[in-house]
């Protein structure tokens, strides 16, 4: 008998295969499935067969928080199965359910002692116990090699803190002598010799974390420790540098800091504090490095030692957008803390992740509630141009961006792209003088910016304005970006207006060569084939674009040239 239960997301499809393996429709154990619903149920699995299955197929279509619940129905039924019991420990790791993990960890390492995760795991869990010998004997049998060579030794020098062991800067000694992370055994040093009252060490170790890089983390503790050691100067010496070389950085907010003086919290008070800054930082490493499943399981360790800290709760967050479960992403964005900047950040994507899923109108009202509450802030009316501008509502988009611009004041040279997205919509909302206006602005701000060059340039030539200087951006953009398959293909199709025939399918054939799913491209290298007499490729060119989704506009054009089987006449741009 198959018994259907309430279920969203694609999963259903594969659950149905396994259906008449489960009865009953169980409850969720909370949070939502790769579509982000919190309040599914599921068919409960009546054998570890049907529970293994339904984990796999899971899995399969990205709905990890319901395979792992599958795994652990299947773990029930078949306890001493080593394997199931691997995966459910691993994907609860994963989902951010360390109270389930960490008994399961114990389980594991009964069996293979030397495993890194359930090691890590039954550490933390021994430091939350206040057992710091115990974690630290953990941490220390991690293996020297990948990552935790960098995570072990921080994790056992934070130990070694919370036990209240003075030989914890010995165990960063390792990292320091590794070229490449001499930055952050030093920034973990610092904030070791911070807590423990050690001045100089603290202040050697901040200069010399902050000297080859300005992370967000590593400015607001070396700030903090200025400011609570009475030198409030140097603290905004060094927030003026980071905002100098982060204009757009919406994780910082310099005056928040600044006004708390003296009394500021340090960025890490205690061990357990430490261990989670020292996951969080292993998160950071595996995002830069685009292993974005191993950001997520630190950055949820990370919280699950410190559960109030903003910037590994904004990284959860940009992760399960990601993976596409934009629901859970906004309830985890919402809830950074009020007074931190990642508070207004998440605020901003949830918008983004409100109009993603259709609830355009309740993104755009979002925004305006925030850009009221921030007067002085150009982000909420930038990020409202943008949606508008992304449901081709020019007119109003461009209203939003002139409201951003608006509150800019004196334009900088990281507001091009402002005035770059208002030029746009301007253009599209047939406006050209001020679209031109901006454009030429933008190129102002920032000389040789391609998309500026390339747009501008293109319009130009269209327009049969200015065709000299126009060929010459368009030629500038694609030796700035030769890779770039849509500014490849203006430079092409330019040509093609231009009357240069054979040069354009040059430059159109590159541009199919780097973006062959584009449809405008292949339309208009169908044109160009056509014009140099190669008529059966035109057509193919063509049929090729009207097959990869074009848009509305386009669709008439192409089949019309399909069915006559040539290009209606365009006359050739002059000089105007």
């Amino acid at each position: 008998m198959v018994l259907w239960c309430k279920r969203g997301g694609a999963a259903m499809a594969a659950f149905a295969m396994v259906a008449v393996l489960t009865t009953g429709c169980g409850p969720r154990s909370g949070g939502g499935t790769a579509a982000g619903s919190a309040d599914e149920v599921r068919p409960a699995a009546r054998s570890a067969l049907s529970g293994y299955l339904a984990g796999r197929l899971a899995q399969g279509v990205g709905d990890s928080r319901s395979a792992a619940d599958y795994y652990a129905q299947a773990l029930k039924h078949d306890p001493d199965n080593t394997e199931l019991l691997q995966r459910t420990f691993s994907l609860m790791a994963a989902e951010g359910r360390l109270d389930v993990a960490q008994p399961l960890a114990e389980r594991v390492l009964a069996f293979d002692a030397d495993q890194p995760l359930p090691l890590v795991v039954a550490g933390l869990g021994a430091a939350q116990a206040g057992r710091w010998a115990e974690a630290e004997a953990k941490f220390a049998q991690l293996p020297k090699r990948g990552i935790n060579a960098i995570l072990g030794p921080l994790m056992v020098a934070w130990a070694k803190v919370g036990a209240g062991d003075q030989g914890a800067p010995l165990a960063l000694e390792a990292l320091a002598k590794t070229k490449g992370l001499e930055p952050l055994a030093a920034f973990h040093g610092a904030l070791i010799a911070d807590i423990g009252g050690r001045v100089q060490v603290a202040e050697d170790g901040y200069r010399t974390a902050l000297s080859t890089q300005l992370s967000v983390r590593g400015i607001e503790a070396a700030g903090s420790w200025y400011q609570r050691t009475g030198r409030l100067d140097e603290a905004a010496k060094l927030y003026s540098r980071y905002q100098g070389d982060h204009p757009d950085s919406m994780l910082f907010d310099a005056k928040r800091l600044l006004s708390q003086g003296g009394g500021i919290a340090p960025v890490v008070p205690d061990a357990r504090a430490g261990l989670a800054e020292a996951l969080f930082d292993i998160a950071s490493l595996m995002r830069q490095g685009n292993a974005s499943d191993v950001a997520m399981l630190y950055a949820r360790l990370a919280l699950w030692m410190r559960p109030d800290l903003p910037l590994a709760q904004t990284t959860v967050a940009d992760i399960l957008v990601g993976q596409g479960r934009l629901a859970e992403a906004n309830r985890q964005y919402l809830s950074v803390p009020k007074g931190h900047p990642a508070f207004t950040y998440g605020r901003l994507r949830v918008a983004i992740n409100l109009d993603e899923l259709n609830d355009t109108e309740g993104a755009l009202s979002a925004l305006d509630e925030l850009a009221r509450e921030r007067a002085d802030s150009l982000e909420a009316l930038v990020t409202k141009g943008d949606i508008l501008r992304r449901r081709k509502r020019f007119a109003e988009a461009a209203t939003a961006y002139d409201q951003a611009v608006g509150r800019a004041g004196v334009l900088q040279s990281h507001h091009w792209a402002l005035l770059y997205s208002r030029a746009i919509c301007y253009e599209r909302s047939k406006q050209w003088p001020k679209a031109e206006a901006d454009f030429q602005e933008a190129l102002r701000l920032k000389p040789d910016q391609a998309d500026v060059l390339n747009y501008l340039g293109y319009s130009w030539v269209d327009m049969g304005m200015h065709l000299d200087v126009a060929r010459k951006m368009l030629e500038k953009a694609v030796e700035l970006r030769p890779r770039d398959g849509a500014i490849v293909d203006s430079m092409g199709w330019a040509l093609y207006r231009l009357g240069d025939y054979h040069g354009a399918v040059r430059y159109l054939e590159r541009a199919a060569e780097l973006k062959p799913e584009d449809p405008t491209i292949n339309d208009h290298l169908g044109d160009a084939y056509w014009q140099v007499g190669r008529v059966e490729e035109a057509m193919f060119q063509w049929l090729r674009a009207n097959s990869l989704e074009p848009e509305p506009e386009q669709i008439e054009s192409l089949k019309d040239k399909i069915r006559t089987g040539q290009v209606p006449a365009k006359p050739v741009v002059r000089q105007q």
